[in-house]
């Protein structure tokens, strides 16, 4: 059987993209494209390609003639990222809660209590943000696939590089994680009660706590 190739903007795109989630690169450098490439050993095109796609998800910005520097977080952005969320999941919630009796519906609680299990043994024991934070947005990510629209789950995606960083931000902050614990299972909660009523303030409420620490911090 063959072996599936990645594609070169592919490989260059997650090359990058794990420099940049392990810190190698430093905020206040501009990194020429020519040269890293270069030592990818990847032509101009597909390292052109990852770059872009790289720019477009918040990663980083291009300057023009020079390469690329790392994205500096604005208020426009956290604003932006927090309602884009707040719209996608509060859809999502309200939906799954319609169809809480559902077999597919049944399914899904079985994954999320399962994660909120993950979420609660590291708080009470490692306290470690990033492991927590990876437990965070798959409870996030199955709300919005649940519902198999791929749109949703595109842009979703898209915007998963910022609001990881965001929800580390907060997270760093005292009483944060057990607040965040304590918010999901209220929204967990909800939606296995099917309670339609609330459940899309329970979902807001969930987004405008972080966004408040993020923008403070800023």
């Amino acid at each position: 059987m063959a072996t599936v190739m990645t594609p070169l903007n592919e490989q260059a795109y997650q090359h990058l993209q794990n420099l940049i989630m392990d810190n190698q690169f430093s905020y206040h450098e501009i990194y020429s494209e020519t040269k890293l490439a270069k030592e990818l050993g990847i032509s101009r095109t597909p390292f052109r390609d990852a770059i872009h796609r790289l720019a477009q998800e918040g990663y980083i910005d291009i300057i023009p003639n020079k390469g690329f520097m790392l994205h500096q977080l604005s208020k426009e952005d956290v604003n932006e990222t927090f309602q884009i969320r707040s719209a996608l999941e509060s859809y999502c919630t309200l939906q799954i809660c319609k169809e809480a009796n559902s077999r597919k519906a049944g399914k899904l609680f079985k994954e999320l209590n399962k994660i909120m299990e993950k979420m609660e043994k590291i708080m009470i024991s490692s306290h470690s943000i990033d492991d927590f934070c990876e437990y965070d947005f798959r409870f996030h990510t199955q709300i919005i696939n649940y519902l198999e629209n791929e749109q949703f789950s595109s842009i979703f995606a898209t915007f998963m590089y910022r609001m990881k960083r965001l929800a580390k931000l907060s997270l760093s902050h005292e009483g944060r994680m057990e607040n965040t614990y304590k918010e999901h299972m209220d929204i967990l909660n909800a939606m296995q009660s099917g309670d339609v009523e609330h459940i899309y303030d329970i979902t807001i409420q969930h987004m405008e706590r972080p966004k408040g620490i993020n923008l403070e911090d800023l």
